[in-house]
């Protein structure tokens, strides 16, 4: 592969410690160390794969232009473009160009998330009862000082879409159901720093907080099943992380309890890329249902937040 990244911001720089030779050309229009500041001025015949690390606002044109000039595209999450047609084109365009476009939900590949899918589809926990989820940092401040992520619906659309992906990852569409708001709140900023959805009609019960305002970061996922519990503290990147899997007595008392522990980097984004290098190699066709889905939520949140 023969890749170029456009934005040297967080995400960007994050990226290229694992692309190795495979990076030819950086492309960002306010940082003086990038190799060129607009990609049409990038040599089509140098590169074969794009990497937009940019914000929001800047994804539709880019994504297309890469897509139209067969070039495959890995894009930082979430795919927040505003109308739902622009994605299906999107799909369309990647599909006919015979091109991979994937949109990054590096939390997928955490260890403990797999686990929990794993243990999940054992049957091990029974039926599931419910799903609670929070995850929060404490870039409130960093949020404010960002005049592209201080806009629109903030840590909703930021760590909410991972959570969406998340619940995506572990269950079933039918046992998801949608979304409703339970609390919206800016706490320190003018996009919601602080929310609380949980999910309606569906065979389980699934709550998610997300905040800015956390200030020692953390992540919890509890999932409870007739047959017992799991349960994951914190991720690689902030680790320890740990995982928790508890057996349930009958007819109560203390629970049977096995507990892992991972103590290393965060290994999220290397497992990533070498599924992205997968997909490209392996010639499979570019699938956004799943961005799809969580655009179709994201947007329902929105509408309801703002009335």
């Amino acid at each position: 592969m023969k890749i170029i990244i456009i934005g040297l911001g967080i995400q960007g720089n994050k990226r290229i410690k694992y692309l190795g030779r495979n990076l030819v050309a950086t492309i960002d229009p306010y940082n003086k160390k990038a190799d060129y500041k607009n990609i049409r001025d990038v040599p089509l015949n140098i590169f074969d794969t794009v990497f937009i690390c940019t914000p929001d606002t800047e994804k539709y044109d880019l994504i297309k232009y890469s897509l139209k000039n067969k070039k495959h595209v890995l894009v930082e999450k979430p795919l927040w473009l505003g109308d739902l047609n622009k994605i299906k084109f999107l799909e369309r365009l990647a599909i006919n160009n015979k091109v991979i476009l994937y949109v990054a939900y590096n939390h997928r590949f955490e260890p403990h998330i797999i686990k929990m899918k794993n243990l999940i589809l054992s049957k091990k926990l029974g039926k599931i009862y419910s799903c609670r989820m929070f995850y929060g940092n404490g870039t409130a401040k960093l949020v404010k000082g960002s005049k592209w992520r201080n806009t629109g619906i903030g840590v909703l659309s930021d760590l909410g879409s991972h959570l969406l992906d998340i619940c995506k990852f572990l269950f079933k569409d039918k046992d998801i159901g949608d979304f409703r708001i339970i609390s919206a709140n800016k706490f320190e900023n003018s996009s919601y720093d602080h929310v609380i959805i949980c999910n309606n009609n569906s065979r389980i019960q699934i709550d998610l907080e997300m905040t800015y305002c956390m200030w020692k970061n953390n992540f919890t996922c509890d999932v409870i099943g007739e047959k017992g519990s799991a349960h994951i503290e914190s991720l690689c990147k902030w680790g320890p992380s740990s995982f928790i899997h508890r057996k349930r007595v009958y007819p109560s008392g203390i629970p049977k309890e096995k507990k892992d522990l991972i103590k290393q980097n965060d290994p999220t984004w290397d497992r990533e890329y070498k599924y992205f290098k997968k997909l490209v190699n392996s010639n499979k066709v570019t699938n956004l249902s799943k961005d799809l889905w969580i655009f179709f939520h994201l947007s329902r949140l929105s509408n309801t937040s703002n009335k």
